[in-house]
C-alpha cells in the first residue's frame, strides 16, 4: 500500500495525529478510539505498510511511532503543485 491510499482513511489519519504527540502502544491508542483493539492494529498494519509508522518491540508491547521519511512521497507530491503554482504567478507577474 502506498502513502496516499493509508491516508484516505479518517481513523489512519487520527492515528498519525496521536502518534504525532508521542509514540504510543496499540492498547493507549485502542483507549482514544471507538473501535476495537484488532482495529487499530490491523489500521497500524497498513500504515506500517505505507512506510508511514515504525513499531519497536518492548516487552510484549509493539511501540508506535511516525516514520518521517514515509512522508517524503507525499510531500514531493503536494510541492509539485505549489512549484507549478509558483511558475504560474511568476509568468502572470512578467506579463
Amino acid at each position: 500500500m502506498n502513502a496516499f491510499d493509508a491516508l484516505g482513511n479518517p481513523v489512519r489519519r487520527r492515528i498519525l495525529v496521536e502518534l504525532r504527540r508521542s509514540p504510543l502502544p496499540v492498547g493507549a491508542l485502542a483507549e482514544r478510539f471507538s473501535i476495537s483493539r484488532p482495529a487499530v492494529s490491523r489500521h497500524l498494519r497498513v500504515l506500517q505498510d505505507a512506510g508511514l509508522v515504525n513499531p519497536v518491540e518492548r516487552g510484549a508491547q509493539n511501540i508506535y511511532a511516525i516514520r518521517v521519511q514515509g512522508f517524503r512521497s507525499v510531500q514531493e507530491f503536494i510541492d509539485s503543485f505549489w512549484d507549478e503554482a509558483l511558475s504560474q504567478l511568476e509568468r502572470l507577474a512578467t506579463r
